[in-house]
């Protein structure tokens, strides 16, 4: 049926450890039924966290991931010597710097849909950054919106 259509699906990613994870695989799988209706369109996914991040790099070399881990614990350190660089420190030495780079990463990304199928790049892939040393239970809340097939 032709026309314009918009749908919501809240998803729940599994639990990772700190990190840079690849989830391209996860949302595809949790959204083939609504994806494959859409002939053009957007995938929006909204993180609901403060202390994590989406985006979209490198899908084929995990180093990638690893790097990119590292290269923020650089930029923004985590205060485990407890001197005092942050106020905010009632929840651990890992959450403040991880509400800092979540604001520096973002919490939501947008991927064109065509013909069904997300249209990434041959080397993008969709990542979960998680920036707390405990795992969590992250929930995203998809927007499919787009063409009907």
């Amino acid at each position: 049926m032709p026309g314009t259509t918009y749908t919501q699906h809240p998803l729940t990613l599994p639990s990772y450890p700190r990190g840079s994870h690849l989830i391209t695989n996860d949302i595809t799988s949790a959204l083939s039924a609504p994806l494959k209706d859409v002939k053009t369109g957007l995938l929006h996914l909204f993180l609901q966290h403060t202390s994590c991040a989406l985006s979209l790099n490198e899908n084929w070399d995990s180093d990638v991931r690893l790097d990119m881990s590292d290269a923020l614990d650089r930029v923004v350190v985590e205060d485990k010597a407890g001197k005092g660089i942050y106020r905010h420190d009632a929840e651990g030495s890992d959450d403040m710097p991880a509400h800092i780079k979540s604001s520096l990463i973002g919490a939501s990304v947008s991927v064109p849909i065509t013909d069904g199928r997300l249209n990434l790049g041959t080397w993008q892939g969709i990542w979960f950054l998680e920036f707390r040393d405990g795992k969590h239970r992250r929930k995203v809340l998809a927007t499919v919106q787009g063409e009907r097939a």
